[in-house]
C-alpha cells in the first residue's frame, strides 16, 4: 500500500519565446546516456515509490535469471543490507569484460552505462528471455547512488563502480578467482525515490516466483536489517505444479494431484498446471518468460476459452448438464472457474510486452497454442480420469446453479429499487456532484459515527454510508448467500457498478474514490479487512485502478493553552514534543568554547533518531564480529583514509582497537583466490587469540554505522546545555541524555489524548483530522502481488483453522498496536 499524498495545484505555464520569437534548434534538448533515465525514471521503472524501487531489484535479479533459462545459472543470492543497499550474486556466465570493438569500452562497462545495450536482441546468446529492451540494469545504474559490479571471468575477479550512472574508475582486475558469474551491488538514490525502504515480503514473494518457474533453480534471499540476520531458500523441483501446490496449501483440493501439461512448439515452450478446490474464488496466474503478466493477455484468453469448451463438451458428452435457459445446457467461463488454481507459463523468443514494467503479452500466435495445449491434455486427463472430471463438472454445475440463484435475487432487488422513488440506499447520504472523479464515498463504521461523517462532510463530494455491524465473510461463501446480506447489498447498490469478475463495470461507478474509516481497534480492523476482502474478490479492479482508499485518523491530540494538534505516530509525537521545548528553550553545543552553537530543531531530531538506530546497530555489529562496544566506538573515531582502506593500519592502531599484543596475519593478493566482494585476507590476532577481520571495516554495517556518525555529528560537540532566558536548565556531555530533558520539557503543561475509536471525535474534528482533503491522510490500497495477496486473504479468511494459527504464531511478536 502506498500513502496518497496531497496535490498541489499547479498553474498552467506558458511556452517561453527566445528574443526573436522564434522556436529554433537551440531551444531543442537533448538527453545523452543516461540522462534520461534520472531525468523521466517512471517511464522506466514505473514510479519513484515502492513498486518503482523494488523494480531496481527484480531487473537486476531477472539478468541472473536469463542465465538460469539458457542453462549457465544454477545459483542467485540477493541480499539487503543494513543501509538499504542490495546485492544480487550469481553463477553464470559473467558479464563480458573484453573491449567492445565499436564504443571501445569492456563489455561490462557498455551494459551497465548504455541503453539499450545487451545480448538479448539477436537471440543467439538468449533465445528466450525476460529483459528485451536493453535497459534494465544500465536504469538500476542510473538510479542508483551507487552502483558496483564484479565479474569472475577467465580465472580473474573484475571491478568496476558507478555513481549516478557515470563511471568513476576504470575496470581493474582484483585478484585470481574460481568459476564464474557477476555480482552487482548498488544503493537506490535518495534524490530519486521517495523513500528508500525495501520491503522482504513483497521481494520474497518474487523471487519465490521464480524459483517456481525454473525448475532446479536455487535462490537464496538475506536481509540484514533486523535485530539478527533473516534467510530464506527456494528451489523447487517440481517447477509450476509445486506451484499450484503452494498456493492451494491452505485450502481443501478437490483432486490430489495438480494436472499438469507442458508442450513446446515453433520455439515456445508452454506449461500449465491447475488444481480444483472446494472454495469459491479463482486464482489463474500467468506468466511470460518469468514476468507475471497481471494484465493477462492472449496466453490467459487461450487458456481461459479452452477450458470453458472442454469442461463444456466433456459435461455435454456425458450427459452431466441439464438443460438450462432456452434450452441450451452450457456451463459460463465464471462457472467453470469457480475455485480453480492455475498457473500458465509461456517461454517464447520474441515476446510483445506492453512497456517496459511488462504486464500484458500480446503475441497472437500464442492464443492457438495455449487453446490446443488445453483442449488436448484437459480432454486427455478427463477421459483417463473420470472421477475427477466429474467432481470438476458437479462443482461448476453447482456454481452455475448458484449464479442462477444471485440472478434472481438481483432483479428482484433491481425491480424493487424501480418501484422505490430513490434506488439509492435510505442511509446513504449522497453528495450533489455527479462527476464520478471528484466523488468520494465513505463507508463508516458504526451508526454513530456515521451521523458525525455526514454533519462533518463536504456535501457536495463527499457521500457516506454508515456500516451496521460487520458484513459476511466473502472468502466462505458463494454469491448467492454473499447477496443476501443487507450491508452488501447496500454498498453494491451505492457503488453501481454490478459485482463479479463478468459483470462488474467500473465505468459505472459513481465515487472514484471509496474511503474505508473504521475505529483503530480490533474490531476496526475486522471490518477493514472484511471490507477488503469483499473488494479484492468481487470488486477488484476497484482496487487494480487505485479506487479504494483507507482513512488514517490521528493516533494522537495534543492541546496546549487553546491550542491543539493532531499527530499521526508515535515519531510525529516524539517531534512535536521536542519542537515544544525548543519554544523558549535553546540547545547550546560546545557551551564552554568561546564560539557557542545552538543546535538546529531538525538538526536534533535527525541526531536523535540516529542515536536509537547506531545502538541497535553496535550490538549487531559487536554480535557478528566479536567486538566490544568500546572497541567499535574506537574504530568509528578512525582516520577515514584508514577505515577506507584498513591495510593503512599500523600496529600501534592494531594495538590500540583489539588490545595489547594483538597480532596481524597477512596474505598477499597472490596468495589469495578471491571470491565476489573478497579483499587480500588480513585478520588480527588478539591477545586472547581470538581472530578478527579487518573486512567488517568496509563492511555494510559499518558503513551505516558510519553514515549515522555523521548525522550526529551534526548536532555538535559535547558539552551540551539547556538555556532558557539566559539561565541553565541542563548540561552535559552526552547528547542523548540531552534530548531525553527536553521530551521530558516538552511533555510539561499539555495534554496528549490517544485516540482509539472515531466516535471520541465531534464532527468539527473528524472534518478536521481526517475528512479534509487537503489535511487528512488516506492510504490508497493497491495490489503490489497478487500471489501474495490471494494467499493472505486465504489464510486469514479462508474456512482453514490450522493455517491461521500458524501465521498468528509466527507473526505474533511483530504486533505494534495491540487491543486488548
Amino acid at each position: 500500500m502506498t500513502r496518497a499524498k496531497k496535490k498541489s495545484v499547479k498553474k498552467k505555464e506558458t511556452p517561453t519565446k527566445n528574443s526573436a520569437g522564434k522556436y529554433t534548434a537551440k531551444e531543442i534538448q537533448v538527453l545523452e546516456g543516461l540522462q534520461a533515465v534520472r531525468k523521466r525514471p517512471a517511464m522506466y521503472i514505473g514510479s519513484t515509490g515502492p513498486r518503482g524501487l523494488h523494480h531496481l531489484v527484480y531487473e537486476v535479479v531477472d539478468n541472473s535469471v536469463d542465465e538460469a533459462l539458457v542453462g549457465f545459472c544454477k545459483n542467485v543470492d540477493v541480499c539487503i543490507h543494513v543501509d538499504n543497499s542490495v546485492t544480487v550474486t550469481d553463477d553464470g556466465r559473467g558479464i563480458p569484460i573484453d573491449m567492445h570493438a565499436k564504443y571501445k569500452k569492456p563489455g561490462v562497462e557498455v551494459v551497465m552505462t548504455m541503453l539499450h545495450a545487451g545480448a538479448k536482441f539477436d537471440h543467439k546468446s538468449y533465445k528466450v528471455s525476460g529483459g528485451l529492451h536493453g535497459v534494465g540494469v544500465s536504469c538500476v545504474n542510473a538510479l542508483s547512488e551507487w552502483l558496483e559490479v564484479e565479474v569472475k571471468h577467465r580465472g580473474k575477479l573484475y571491478f568496476q563502480r558507478y555513481e549516478r550512472g557515470r563511471t568513476v574508475c576504470p575496470l581493474e582486475e582484483k585478484g585470481k578467482a574460481k568459476g564464474t558469474g557477476t555480482r552487482v551491488v548498488f544503493k537506490a538514490d535518495p534524490e530519486i525515490f521517495e523513500e528508500i525502504d525495501f520491503h522482504a515480503e513483497t521481494l520474497i514473494t518474487r523471487l519465490r516466483e521464480l524459483a517456481f518457474l525454473n525448475s532446479g533453480l536455487r535462490i537464496t534471499f538475506k536481509d540484514e536489517r533486523g535485530e539478527s540476520d533473516r534467510e530464506w531458500e527456494f528451489k523447487y523441483d517440481g517447477g509450476i505444479k509445486s506451484f499450484v501446490e503452494y498456493l492451494n496449501e491452505t485450502k481443501t483440493a478437490l483432486h490430489r494431484k495438480p494436472l499438469y501439461f507442458t508442450n513446446e512448439r515453433e520455439g515456445v515452450q508452454l506449461e500449465i498446471a491447475l488444481q480444483y478446490t472446494d472454495g469459491y474464488s479463482e486464482n489463474i496466474f500467468s506468466f511470460a518468460n518469468n514476468i507475471n503478466t497481471q494484465e493477462g493477455g492472449t496466453h490467459l484468453i487461450g487458456f481461459k476459452s479452452a477450458l470453458t469448451r472442454t469442461v463444456n463438451d466433456y459435461a455435454r458428452r456425458n450427459g452431466l448438464l441439464k438443460n438450462g435457459k432456452n434450452g441450451k445446457g452450457s456451463l459460463s467461463g465464471e462457472d467453470v472457474r469457480e475455485g480453480l488454481t492455475a498457473v500458465l507459463s509461456v517461454k517464447l523468443p520474441q515476446p510483445q510486452f506492453e512497456g517496459q514494467t511488462k504486464t500484458k503479452l500480446g503475441n497472437s500466435e500464442i492464443k492457438g497454442l495455449v487453446e490446443s495445449l488445453v483442449n488436448e491434455g484437459l480432454s486427455t486427463y478427463f477421459e483417463e480420469n473420470p472421477a475427477v472430471a466429474r467432481k470438476i463438472v458437479t462443482k461448476s454445475v453447482s456454481a452455475s446453479q448458484a449464479r442462477e440463484a444471485a440472478r434472481k435475487a438481483r432483479e428482484l432487488t433491481r425491480r424493487k429499487n424501480l418501484i422505490d422513488s430513490s434506488s439509492l440506499p435510505g442511509k446513504l447520504a449522497d453528495c450533489s456532484e455527479k462527476d464520478p472523479e471528484v466523488c468520494e464515498l465513505y463507508l463508516v463504521e458504526g451508526d454513530s459515527a456515521g451521523g458525525s461523517a455526514k454533519q462533518s462532510r463536504d456535501r457536495r463530494f463527499q457521500a457516506v454510508l454508515p456500516l451496521r455491524g460487520k458484513i459476511i465473510n466473502v472468502e466462505k461463501h458463494r454469491l448467492d448467500r454473499i447477496l443476501n446480506n443487507e450491508e452488501i447489498r447496500t454498498i453494491i447498490t451505492a457503488i453501481g457498478a454490478g459485482i463479479g469478475t463478468e459483470e462488474f463495470q467500473i465505468e459505472n461507478a459513481r465515487y472514484h474514490k471509496i474511503i474505508i474509516m473504521a475505529d483503530a481497534d480490533s474490531d476496526g480492523a475486522h471490518i477493514r479487512t472484511l471490507l477488503l476482502t469483499f473488494f479484492y474478490r468481487q470488486m477488484r479492479e476497484l482496487i487494480e485502478r487505485g479506487h479504494v482508499f483507507i482513512a488514517q485518523p490521528p493516533l494522537y491530540r495534543v492541546a496546549k493553552g487553546k491550542k491543539e494538534w493532531y499527530l499521526q505516530s508515535e515519531n510525529e509525537l516524539k517531534r512535536h514534543l521536542t519542537e515544544i521545548s525548543l519554544d523558549g528553550r535553546t540547545l547550546l553545543s560546545s557551551r564552554e568554547e568561546a564560539r557557542a552553537t545552538r543546535v538546529r530543531t531538525d538538526v536534533l531530531i535527525a541526531a536523535g533518531k540516529a542515536l536509537d538506530e547506531r545502538a541497535s546497530l553496535v550490538q549487531k555489529v559487536s554480535r557478528r564480529f566479536g567486538l566490544a562496544p568500546v572497541a567499535i566506538k574506537r574504530c568509528l573515531a578512525l582516520p577515514k583514509s584508514k577505515l577506507d582502506n584498513p591495510s593503512r593500519l599500523t600496529a600501534k592502531d592494531h594495538e590500540k582497537l583489539f588490545g595489547k599484543n594483538a597480532k596481524v596475519k597477512k596474505k598477499s593478493s597472490a596468495q589469495v583466490e578471491m571470491d565476489f566482494g573478497g579483499t587480500p585476507a588480513t585478520r588480527v590476532e588478539t591477545a586472547n587469540g581470538h581472530e578478527i577481520d579487518l573486512e567488517f571495516l568496509t563492511g555494510h554495517e559499518f558503513m551505516k554505522l558510519r553514515e549515522l556518525e555523521d548525522v550526529i555529528a551534526a548536532a555538535g560537540k559535547p558539552p551540551f546545555a539547556v538555556v532558557r532566558e539566559d539561565a541553565v536548565q541542563w548540561e552535559g556531555e552526552n547528547l542523548a541524555e540531552a534530548i531525553e530533558f527536553l521530551l521530558e520539557a516538552g511533555r510539561k503543561g499539555i495534554t496528549i489524548q490517544r485516540y482509539k475509536g472515531l466516535g471520541e471525535m465531534n464532527p468539527q474534528q473528524l472534518w478536521a483530522t481526517t475528512m479534509d482533503p487537503e489535511k487528512r491522510t488516506v492510504v490508497q490500497v493497491n495490489v503490489e502481488d497478487a500471489v501474495a495477496a490471494d494467499w493472505l486473504f486465504t489464510v486469514l479468511m479462508g474456512g482453514a483453522v490450522e493455517p491461521r494459527k500458524e501465521f498468528i504464531e509466527e507473526h505474533a511478536l511483530e504486533v505494534t498496536n495491540l487491543d486488548i
